[in-house]
């Protein structure tokens, strides 16, 4: 797509419905006499991926003003000069001005630089600048590392999470009795098996006493991911609160461990935090959620993290009337095709390893499952949200049909048609009876969610010829 054909989206983006700066975009009023700062600005622009844009004509309030001739061309020839004579490399930049609800904007593009990081002209890698939140700021010495290895060609899982190790300090780091666990083999009694049989799965490089341990190695089976100095914001973390807000928090805890390593643990310690006690002849914990759900929920947050995003964490916040799970990294597939769409992963190898060792679906069907387990229970449909900087996934406990929103039924019937599409079926009156453990006799209900989710062009009828609603089919407006 032209830069041009998605500027106007991206700007309708950050004006509504709260205004606020995107990554992408930068807002100006008017062209600034801080040469530095627009260098940085455009520094940044270059290493973003997709690189980015300047909307001159938009005030700091999201207001409009009118920019003149002249200024457009004084503009574009100040940024252009900078763009050229002020970085570690020349940037080629394009503009052009666009109309948008009546007012004319001046786009300035700067488009992702192949060789990366650019940083300010006369200095080192150090002055190299990135975006994030809509600001533009300084890269760590960590984010630098990361982005000459992408521009190298070297993938996260490849890069080197520790080096100059001992076969010894490799398995006191690593936990590879885990490893050969998983993979149902019985651990090899020479050192020299275990280390190669390790480095042929990528989890460390080396031979003889000089090792190193990888990101994939040290991400899935660190028995502590804070040995790793560039992992340890990698760490997943819970966090339960008391009621439906985050002021109160009733609990807290850091995951240490490699993601192979902890992830059955993580899974048992939601669960028990997500129960209710029955006491009936013995007591029991009566699970509130499908544990499927939330196991391909969290792996899918794990896999498919951005691992250039520093500041977010991995969370899963338990509330009293939902569970959010928040990973760093918008997701790649339109977030209302996911069940259908292949996976698309950032971390191929990573993907690939999770798979292997059984935590993750490789062939999609992860959200299938879970969006079933959750249709099994009766509950609301999961919300999947996608933010500028990351992934936003919240379940809800069950609730009663009249306390469900207008909005939380036609996504649970929407998702209902997708997956019955995926088992090569149209979604009808009684399927959605079932799905909302609704009556025969309360078929007229199930009529109006199927009419408020047409209504929303989240489906299409599947049989146009055929005139009674009550036998009418359905499939998801993709179909």
């Amino acid at each position: 797509m032209n830069w041009r054909d998605k500027a106007l989206d991206i700007l309708k983006e950050s004006l509504t419905p709260i205004p606020h700066e995107l990554s992408e975009l930068d807002w100006k009023s008017n062209l600034s006499t801080k040469t530095d700062r627009l260098a940085q600005h455009i520094c940044a622009f270059s290493n973003h991926q997709g690189g980015g844009m300047f909307a001159y004509g938009v005030n700091d309030d999201a207001t409009f003003t009118v920019l003149t001739k002249e200024e457009i061309e004084k503009i574009v020839k100040h940024m252009g000069n900078i763009a050229h004579n002020n970085l570690s490399q020349a940037v080629d930049i394009d503009h052009a001005v666009l109309e948008y609800n009546g007012h004319p904007v001046l786009f300035v593009y700067v488009p992702e630089q192949r060789e990366k990081p650019i940083f300010l002209r006369g200095k080192d890698y150090h002055e190299s600048y990135c975006r994030a939140n809509g600001q533009t700021r300084k890269m760590s010495e960590l984010q630098v590392r990361n982005m000459i290895a992408t521009s190298q060609g070297l993938s996260f899982e490849e890069r080197i999470a520790k080096r100059d190790l001992t076969r010894d300090d490799v398995l006191q780091l690593l936990n590879f009795r885990k490893f050969f666990e998983l993979l149902d083999k019985d651990t090899p009694k020479s050192v020299d098996s275990i280390m190669h049989r390790m480095a042929d799965y990528g989890f460390c490089i080396g031979e003889e006493d000089n090792w190193s341990i990888t990101n994939l190695g040290a991400i899935l089976f660190a028995n502590n991911l804070n040995d790793f100095e560039g992992l340890s914001n990698r760490k997943v973390i819970v966090r339960k609160y008391v009621g439906a807000n985050n002021r109160n928090t009733l609990l807290e805890q850091f995951g240490q461990y490699g993601y192979a390593v902890g992830f059955e643990g993580l899974i048992d310690f939601i669960m028990k935090n997500v129960s209710t006690e029955n006491i009936e002849v013995k007591r029991k914990d009566v699970a509130e959620y499908p544990r499927i759900a939330i196991r391909e929920f969290a792996a899918n947050a794990l896999v498919h993290q951005d691992f250039g995003i520093s500041g977010i964490n991995i969370t899963i916040e338990i509330f009293s009337n939902r569970i959010v799970i928040t990973n760093p990294g918008a997701p790649l597939n339109d977030v209302n095709r996911l069940i259908d769409l292949p996976p698309n992963s950032r971390n191929e190898k990573l993907a690939g390893q999770m798979f292997l060792l059984g935590f993750c679906e490789r062939r999609g069907s992860g959200i299938d499952r879970a969006v079933a387990a959750i249709e099994d229970m009766h509950l609301p449909a999961a919300k999947i949200a996608k933010e500028e900087m990351c992934t936003r996934v919240t379940l809800y406990p069950h609730k009663e049909l009249n306390d469900m929103t207008k909005e939380e039924k036609i996504e649970a019937c929407y998702q209902h048609a997708c997956l019955v599409n995926e088992d090569g079926m149209s979604m009808n009156n009684q399927s959605v009876r079932e799905r909302f453990n609704l009556k025969k006799t309360q078929s007229s209900v199930a009529s109006r969610i199927i009419s408020d989710t047409q209504e929303a062009g989240l489906i299409k009828p599947a049989n146009t010829d055929i005139v009674s609603k009550k036998f009418m089919t359905y499939v998801p407006y993709y179909a």
